[in-house]
């Protein structure tokens, strides 16, 4: 074997498999770099949470989850408002996007020609419209809601429309990637077999990507909940005193109570603030956490 031969097998080896031998002080110096901005971005994170944590430790009761906000006694305000009000939006937000998210996704990679003017177009809107301000879907929503005829503000199709819009874009593309990772020979054994593209698609190429499509949903969700700017725009109140009961009924949402309650004086609302970011850092990883879950117990491997 040539030196030449032996050089290029171990280069690609290399770029293959993301190791190399190579130990020049340029190197090290750089991966030394790229561990202390890792270590460094958690150990911020960490201390923010573990502050935040300590400051709303007095009010971890069950107040906080069962009383509305109040601030005449603030030392008893509760966000059961905003979290049912949070639950709520999330609810008709996943009814409104992930069916519409994944038929877009399934339709463009499943069946559309990618060499059409029209197709293309949409390609580079939708990688584009993953990296548009959150704000700007709410002013979206507003504008969607006046076209239909709607001249309510801040209610539950208002809010779970702006969310809708929001991740509707992260659901297409999670979806048409999981979709792009089932192997061809499955959609060509299905059609060999005499299945039409559609049948294919149906029972072979959607359930192996199953694992995928719910994993980027529920991401997409649990950036949802926690965004406060689209709902602030489409009129959501800062509190409510009362449940939701129908899909036009006034909410408020446990962002709004926090963007709320962070800008008073008091020591008390402060505490109950900070109170309120724990109990929306655990919702949002409850759903990360069943993310991980679904896609470890249905991930395949090809």
């Amino acid at each position: 074997m040539s030196i030449a031969t032996h050089t290029a097998r171990t280069v690609t080896r290399s770029v293959a498999t993301g190791k190399s031998k190579e130990k020049t002080p340029g190197s090290l110096i750089f991966l030394l770099a790229l561990w202390f901005s890792l270590f460094f971005g958690i150990l911020v994170l960490v201390a923010l949470i573990i502050d935040t944590a300590i400051a709303g430790a007095p009010r971890f009761d069950m107040n906080l989850l069962t009383n509305y906000s109040s601030i005449v006694r603030p030392e008893t305000s509760g966000f059961r408002a905003g979290i049912l009000g949070s639950l709520w939006l999330m609810l008709f937000t996943a009814i409104m996007a992930v069916p519409l998210g994944i038929a877009a996704a399934l339709y463009l990679e499943e069946f559309a020609d990618s060499t059409t003017r029209w197709n293309r177009f949409v390609e580079v809107n939708l990688q584009n419209l993953a990296a548009v301000p959150a704000i700007v879907y709410g002013l979206l929503a507003v504008a969607v809601m006046a076209l239909i005829g709607f001249q309510e503000s801040g209610i539950v199709l208002g809010g779970a429309l702006a969310l809708a819009l929001l991740i509707l874009p992260v659901i297409i593309i999670t979806t048409r990637e999981a979709v792009r990772a089932v192997p061809q020979e499955i959609r060509q054994g299905s059609l060999a077999l005499g299945a039409t593209v559609w049948q294919t698609t149906w029972r072979q190429t959607l359930p192996s990507a199953v694992p995928g499509i719910a994993t980027g949903t529920i991401l997409g969700l649990s950036r949802a909940i926690g965004e406060a700017a689209p709902l602030v725009v489409v009129g959501l109140a800062g509190s409510v005193l009362f449940d939701p009961e129908g899909v036009m009924s006034r909410i408020t949402a446990l962002p709004m109570q926090i963007y709320s309650l962070t800008s008073q004086s008091r020591e008390e609302l402060q505490q109950a603030a900070s109170a309120a970011i724990i109990v929306l850092l655990v919702m949002i990883l409850g759903l990360n956490a069943l993310a991980i879950l679904i896609r470890n117990k249905f991930q395949r491997s090809w």
